[in-house]
């Protein structure tokens, strides 16, 4: 008899194990102009690391991060590791895209930066692009179930027209080329465009906008950029979490501020809840 309650009481474990939400979160945090004197990362990098630590997301994933801001956060983040490179060398060089994960409870089974260009193995511009632009991925397995997951992170051009439109295709072509299993998948990023774009409107015929397709009501600003002006009216939505193979519970733009009621960021966080 005990020896059968042991074994019901481990499946029980593994069930819920299955059924928990998977929290991840979105954030543009600008990146350290040190000529700044108004909106310094230094005057921000705290504030910053208090709402990471409060949201608990399982996966962060960041746009415009300087090597030495995501040295910081991975030291502030106690149990968190990072996954991802520079855009300008592949390595620290550059503005990253990272991932940022809670290594207590998922390991990383295999990861990669490609950029979105006509070239993505290789260290280059995309088409009408001002800069070198990337995407960070990996594959996550939950330590305790085995269950695994794709997370994707992003940053697109803030010019390019058909350097945008092609970033989607080519984002979507390597999920479906990596992703020969239907796991779940997470794509998420600061992608310069409102949801009425082209480029936006294929993602969303793709995959699932979490924003329109959250259980519980969506709740937050309808946009996502502040541009740090703190009476500025909310209503520019260009950062998004997209999903395959899961159902969103929550999906929240975050406007929470530093007490002298300045953004923390010239975006908002990002956050959803997730079920597999």
């Amino acid at each position: 008899m005990k020896k059968r309650l042991t074994i019901f009481v481990l499946f029980a474990f593994i069930f819920l194990g299955f059924s928990q939400e998977i929290k991840v979160l979105s954030y543009n945090i600008k990146y350290d102009n040190v000529n700044d004197t108004v909106n310094n990362w230094n005057d921000r990098k705290v504030a910053m690391v208090h709402l990471l630590k409060h949201y608990e997301a399982s996966f962060i994933g960041m746009q415009e991060v300087l090597h030495r801001q995501l040295t910081y956060l991975d030291s502030s983040l106690v149990g968190y590791s990072f996954i991802g490179v520079g855009r300008d060398d592949g390595k620290t060089k550059g503005e990253y895209s990272p991932i940022l994960y809670d290594a207590t409870k998922y390991k990383v089974v295999k990861t990669n930066t490609f950029w979105l260009s006509k070239t993505p193995n290789k260290i280059s511009k995309g088409w009408d692009a001002s800069l070198e632009r990337i995407c960070t991925y990996g594959l996550f397995e939950e330590k305790v179930t085995g269950k695994q997951l794709y997370v994707f992170n992003t940053h697109f051009d803030h010019r390019g027209n058909e350097a945008r439109v092609k970033s989607a295709e080519l984002i979507f072509q390597k999920i479906n080329e990596v992703n020969t299993t239907q796991l779940p998948v997470v794509l998420m990023g600061d992608l310069n465009l409102p949801p009425e774009s082209e480029p936006i409107q294929f993602l969303q015929s793709k995959l699932k906008d979490g924003k329109n397709h959250t259980i519980k009501a969506f709740y937050g600003p309808t946009g996502t950029f502040s541009g740090f002006n703190p009476d500025r009216k909310l209503d520019h939505r260009i950062d998004y979490i997209f999903g395959a193979n899961l159902e969103f519970s929550d999906y929240i733009h975050i406007d929470d501020r530093m007490e002298n009621n300045k953004h923390i960021s010239d975006h908002l966080p990002i956050f959803a809840s997730v079920k597999i």
